[in-house]
Protein backbone atom coordinates (compact mmCIF):
# COMPACT_ATOMS: atom_id res chain seq x y z
CA UNK A 1 0.00 0.00 0.00
CA UNK A 2 1.24 3.29 -0.59
CA UNK A 3 1.83 6.33 1.76
CA UNK A 4 0.98 9.98 1.19
CA UNK A 5 2.92 12.44 3.57
CA UNK A 6 2.47 15.66 4.75
CA UNK A 7 0.15 18.18 6.39
CA UNK A 8 -3.89 18.23 6.35
CA UNK A 9 -4.44 21.29 6.36
CA UNK A 10 -2.13 22.16 3.16
CA UNK A 11 -3.86 23.46 0.45
CA UNK A 12 -1.81 21.20 -2.11
CA UNK A 13 -2.23 17.83 -0.07
CA UNK A 14 -5.80 18.71 0.03
CA UNK A 15 -5.47 18.97 -4.36
CA UNK A 16 -3.56 15.54 -3.77
CA UNK A 17 -5.93 13.80 -1.38
CA UNK A 18 -9.04 14.71 -3.40
CA UNK A 19 -6.99 13.44 -6.77
CA UNK A 20 -6.47 9.76 -5.13
CA UNK A 21 -9.91 9.43 -3.62
CA UNK A 22 -11.38 10.33 -6.72
CA UNK A 23 -9.31 8.20 -8.79
CA UNK A 24 -10.16 5.29 -6.07
CA UNK A 25 -6.40 4.75 -5.53
CA UNK A 26 -6.24 3.38 -1.38
CA UNK A 27 -3.21 4.79 0.65
CA UNK A 28 -2.62 5.32 4.12
CA UNK A 29 -1.58 9.18 5.15
CA UNK A 30 0.94 10.36 7.58
CA UNK A 31 0.02 14.11 8.98
CA UNK A 32 3.25 15.62 10.53
CA UNK A 33 1.80 17.19 13.14
CA UNK A 34 0.19 14.52 14.39
CA UNK A 35 1.88 11.16 13.53
CA UNK A 36 5.32 13.13 13.53
CA UNK A 37 8.18 14.09 11.23
CA UNK A 38 9.49 11.12 9.04
CA UNK A 39 12.73 9.18 10.35
CA UNK A 40 16.42 9.77 9.78
CA UNK A 41 16.85 6.93 7.18
CA UNK A 42 13.10 7.76 5.83
CA UNK A 43 14.07 11.32 4.80
CA UNK A 44 17.76 10.16 3.75
CA UNK A 45 16.06 7.25 1.22
CA UNK A 46 13.62 10.98 -0.10
CA UNK A 47 16.57 12.76 -0.06
CA UNK A 48 18.97 10.09 -2.11
CA UNK A 49 16.58 9.60 -4.67
CA UNK A 50 15.18 13.00 -4.95
CA UNK A 51 18.03 15.38 -4.46
CA UNK A 52 18.14 17.10 -0.55
CA UNK A 53 17.71 20.76 -2.41
CA UNK A 54 14.06 19.32 -3.91
CA UNK A 55 13.13 17.69 -0.83
CA UNK A 56 13.85 20.81 1.64
CA UNK A 57 11.38 23.24 0.88
CA UNK A 58 12.92 26.63 1.40
CA UNK A 59 10.46 28.82 -0.31
CA UNK A 60 8.14 27.91 2.42
CA UNK A 61 7.66 30.75 5.50
CA UNK A 62 9.57 28.03 7.70
CA UNK A 63 12.51 28.02 6.20
CA UNK A 64 12.53 31.71 5.48
CA UNK A 65 12.12 32.19 9.41
CA UNK A 66 15.39 30.45 10.20
CA UNK A 67 18.09 32.10 11.42
CA UNK A 68 21.15 32.53 8.57
CA UNK A 69 23.47 30.30 10.37
CA UNK A 70 20.50 27.50 10.00
CA UNK A 71 20.49 28.70 6.01
CA UNK A 72 24.45 28.52 5.90
CA UNK A 73 26.27 25.64 4.49
CA UNK A 74 23.42 23.85 3.74
CA UNK A 75 23.97 20.02 2.85
CA UNK A 76 22.47 16.87 3.21
CA UNK A 77 22.72 16.17 6.34
CA UNK A 78 21.92 19.56 7.70
CA UNK A 79 18.59 19.69 5.42
CA UNK A 80 17.24 16.42 7.38
CA UNK A 81 18.29 17.42 10.56
CA UNK A 82 15.97 20.56 9.67
CA UNK A 83 13.56 19.09 8.21
CA UNK A 84 13.22 16.39 10.50
CA UNK A 85 13.09 19.33 13.79
CA UNK A 86 10.50 21.05 11.41
CA UNK A 87 8.60 18.81 9.11
CA UNK A 88 6.59 21.75 8.00
CA UNK A 89 10.13 22.09 5.40
CA UNK A 90 9.27 19.19 3.68
CA UNK A 91 7.77 19.84 0.40
CA UNK A 92 4.67 18.12 0.21
CA UNK A 93 3.30 15.57 -0.54
CA UNK A 94 5.54 13.17 -0.82
CA UNK A 95 3.62 10.12 -2.22
CA UNK A 96 5.42 6.45 -1.32
CA UNK A 97 4.63 3.86 -4.04
CA UNK A 98 6.15 0.72 -4.00
CA UNK A 99 9.60 1.36 -5.91
CA UNK A 100 9.89 5.40 -5.71
CA UNK A 101 8.37 8.31 -4.32
CA UNK A 102 6.76 11.13 -6.11
CA UNK A 103 7.62 14.80 -4.46
CA UNK A 104 4.78 17.12 -5.22
CA UNK A 105 1.39 17.55 -6.55
CA UNK A 106 0.96 17.38 -10.14
CA UNK A 107 -2.07 15.67 -11.54
CA UNK A 108 -0.29 14.26 -14.64
CA UNK A 109 2.38 13.25 -12.91
CA UNK A 110 -0.34 10.78 -10.65
CA UNK A 111 -2.10 9.82 -13.35
CA UNK A 112 0.97 8.35 -14.99
CA UNK A 113 1.83 6.90 -12.02
CA UNK A 114 -0.99 5.61 -10.92
CA UNK A 115 -3.81 5.41 -13.19
CA UNK A 116 -4.21 1.99 -15.45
Amino acid sequence: MMTLYGIKACDTMKKARTWLDEHGVTYTFHDYKKDGAPSAELLATWCDELGWDKVLNRAGTTFRKLSDADKADLDQAKAIRLMQAQPSMIKRPVLALADQHLLGFKPELYATHLDG
